[in-house]
């Protein structure tokens, strides 16, 4: 049942897909190792969530995202709109080598947790609301001249941050193009990370698993349990 659901056909276009991963101890060569659950969120036509399929790795990076995009090209899928990411290696770069009109939008709420890591307790409230003036500006100039005002202000302190987003921006910055509603959508990854809490919630009193197939069952039953939920379009 795993198997036909993992190869079933997809849609041809999905506007939105959200790409996250979970850690799982699992049984490997007779040691239990970490490996990570690839997740994949649709969001179809009709404005409705489907999970588009679970992949299990030791180790994440391009080859390994290329597999699963391929895997999805395979199955039907011809486009995605934009792709909602929270800054996974090698992970944008797939994407475009297999769907290269896509738009690939960094989770803004991963980078800002990224850029408090190394802020001091007593900046740190002042730091965030300066970010989230970056991010909750109303057109792209605007956000240029409040991540100017941000490296004028702290980067004799933390110039890192600053880096860091000149580096991401036409990753962090498709958003602005959208109406809020779309925005609000796309902006952040939190439609994947709230599934995966739920799956965290059913796998956490497992020491390990035996093998990868008892991971991916357990898995597509909690998954399956969640998608019943999932009876009403995205809001707006």
């Amino acid at each position: 049942e795993v198997r036909e659901w993992q190869n079933r056909p997809l849609e041809p276009v999905y506007p939105i897909v959200y790409f996250d991963a979970l850690r799982l101890k699992i049984r490997d060569e007779g040691m239990v190792i970490n490996k990570a659950a690839y997740l994949a969120i649709g969001v179809g036509m009709d404005g409705k969530k489907d999970i588009l399929g679970v992949w299990l790795a030791k180790d994440e990076g391009a080859k390994f995202w290329l597999s699963i995009f391929t895997d999805l090209h395979n199955r039907g899928l011809q486009d995605i709109f934009i792709a909602c990411v929270d800054g996974l290696k090698g992970l944008p770069e797939a994407i475009e080598s297999v769907f290269p009109r896509t738009e690939v939008q960094l989770c803004i709420v991963h980078v800002v947790r990224n850029s408090l890591k190394f802020v001091s307790y007593k900046d740190r409230k002042k730091l965030a609301a300066d970010l989230k003036e970056i991010y909750r500006a109303i057109t792209i100039p605007q956000a240029e001249a409040a991540l100017a005002a941000f490296k004028m202000r702290w980067d004799a302190q933390y110039p890192m941050i600053s880096k860091s987003w000149e580096q991401n921006w036409p990753r962090l910055t498709p958003f602005f193009a959208y109406p809020i509603e779309i925005r609000k959508v796309i902006y952040t990854t939190n439609a994947i990370e709230s599934l995966n809490n739920t799956l965290r919630k059913v796998t956490k009193n497992r020491n390990s698993f035996p093998n990868d197939d008892a991971a991916i069952k357990l898995l597509y039953m909690a998954l399956k349990n969640a998608m019943k939920k999932w009876t009403m379009p995205i809001r707006d």
